[in-house]
């Protein structure tokens, strides 16, 4: 599978955003936005030429761009092949929740301190979500959910795990397309992200960590499920477009 179609011509629309001197890092930036909005499926081949040509960088900017990539497991280089989207298994499902929760639940249970304004941005994600079911768009409720969990992370106001956790959950997107039916398994949550966004909002977020908690372990267990059901010759049935 190759990177190619509209998902070259959206990524075209972020060259506004570099600087005339593009660092590999901005460039990284770009890249790894795209995969959390899950427009990369795993195994996708990346073409230099494709993707240099739409940001108007270097192609030793973009190989410096993917080598950031590979540190975080969101790509990986295979020798005389190219470049490809990492294809996760189930021991990293079981790894980035046991991050998740370290993360996630911490940021919740100390959000008393947390600000009104990063407390808002965990309901406009739920609103987001809300708006892209009324849609039918599965891929909007998949990225809602990835600035939810984003915004849960941002209550504690940390920069370094702000930072961890769009890795975490750029690669936890990856994650998500060996889901063979998106509807069914993103739907149910944005009922659980507007109990949780309520519970912090009125004043309980020792609550909402529970309620996350139970959240996390019902998600992990699907993927699970999900991987061990996935023929070893058969693809990931991914997210819709």
């Amino acid at each position: 599978m190759t990177v190619t179609g509209d998902w070259i011509d959206r990524l075209a629309e972020a060259k506004g955003t570099l600087a005339r001197s593009s660092t590999a890092e901005r460039v990284a930036d770009v890249l790894r936005g795209h995969i959390m909005e899950g427009a990369m499926a795993p195994g996708a081949r990346l073409s230099e030429e494709a993707i240099g040509a739409a940001l108007g960088v270097s192609r030793n900017t973009l190989r410096e761009s993917f080598r950031l990539l590979g540190h975080e497991r969101l790509l990986v280089h295979e020798f005389h092949r190219g470049v490809f989207v990492a294809r996760p298994g189930v021991e990293d499902v079981i790894d980035l929740y046991r991050v998740r929760r370290a993360l996630e639940l911490s940021a919740l249970r100390g959000a008393e301190r947390a600000p009104v304004e990063a407390v808002e941005r965990v309901g406009a994600a739920v609103r987001e979500g809300e708006e892209a079911l009324r849609r039918s768009d599965w891929w909007g409720v998949g990225t809602a959910n990835m600035h939810f969990h984003q915004a849960i992370a941002g209550l504690g106001g940390s920069p370094r795990i702000d930072e961890i956790m769009r890795q975490l959950l750029a690669e936890l997107r990856l994650v998500f397309h060996v889901m063979a039916a998106p509807r069914d398994f993103h739907a149910p949550y944005l009922e659980h992200n507007r109990a949780i966004y309520e519970l912090l909002r009125d004043g309980a977020p020792d609550a909402a960590a529970d309620r996350l908690a139970e959240y996390l372990d019902v998600a992990e267990r699907q993927l699970v499920d999900a991987f061990g059901r996935l023929d070893g010759s058969s693809a990931p049935g991914g997210e819709p477009e």
